[in-house]
C-alpha cells in the first residue's frame, strides 16, 4: 500500500537497521486517516468474517478500525494477564515470545468470546517473527474456530513471520511489507499480497 509506505518513509525512524519506530503515527499516537486507509486495505481482502481477534494493547485500535471496515463485526482482544477474580479457568491461552521486549507473555481470551465454527480474522499492527499471530491461531484452535487470515499493518518480512503463518495454510495480507533495512531506511516489497 503505497500511502503507508510513503508515511513510513516520511515519519518513521529506523534504529540500527533493526527496529522501525512508527509510534508518532501508528501505535502510540495514531494518525486516524492512515489507520482507516490501512484498515480498509486489510478489510477489502477478507469479506466473510465473524470476529476480529488481536492482542492488547497496540493492536486494539487497528482491530477496531478493521472491524468497522468489515461491517462493524465484534472484536476480541487477548489479554496479557488473567484477572484472578473473574476468569479463573474460563480462558483459552497461549505462550507468546515478544521480539520487541525480549520477554515471554501468556495471552488469554475468555472462552465465552470465541466459539466453535466462527470465522476469525487475526489482525496486528506489526508482524516480525509472527509469534503473536501464532499464539492467536493456537487460541482459535482451542476454541475450534476457523482462522480465515491474518491482516497486518506493517510486516518485517525478512524476520519470517509470514512464512510461519502461511505454513499453517493461513493467508497473510500486509499493508506494508519491508524486505530489509539498508542505511536505516526500509526497503519495501511492492508485490501484491
Amino acid at each position: 500500500m503505497k500511502a503507508l509506505e510513503d508515511k513510513i518513509l516520511q515519519s518513521g525512524t529506523v534504529i540500527d537497521n533493526r527496529i522501525l519506530k512508527v509510534d508518532n503515527f501508528f501505535n502510540y499516537q495514531i494518525d486516524t486517516v492512515t489507520l482507516r486507509a490501512v484498515a480498509k486495505y486489510i478489510a477489502d481482502h477478507f469479506k466473510d468474517v465473524d470476529k476480529v481477534l488481536t492482542v492488547e494493547a497496540s493492536g486494539i485500535a487497528f482491530a477496531v478500525a478493521v472491524a468497522y471496515e468489515l461491517g462493524n463485526v465484534p472484536i476480541v482482544f487477548a489479554k496479557k494477564s488473567k484477572t484472578a477474580l473473574t476468569t479463573e479457568d474460563q480462558n483459552y491461552s497461549a505462550e507468546v515470545p515478544s521480539y520487541t521486549h525480549n520477554t515471554v507473555n501468556h495471552i488469554y481470551v475468555r472462552q465465552s468470546f470465541l466459539h466453535e465454527g466462527e470465522k476469525i480474522l487475526i489482525v496486528d499492527d506489526f508482524m516480525a517473527v509472527g509469534a503473536a499471530s501464532v499464539g492467536l491461531v493456537e487460541i482459535c484452535k482451542q476454541a475450534k474456530a476457523t482462522v480465515v487470515g491474518v491482516g497486518v499493518g506493517i510486516e518485517k518480512e525478512f524476520q519470517g513471520g509470514r512464512k510461519r503463518i502461511e505454513a499453517l495454510n493461513i493467508p497473510v495480507v500486509s499493508a506494508a511489507r519491508i524486505t530489509a533495512f539498508k542505511d536505516n531506511k526500509p526497503i519495501f516489497n511492492t508485490k501484491e499480497n
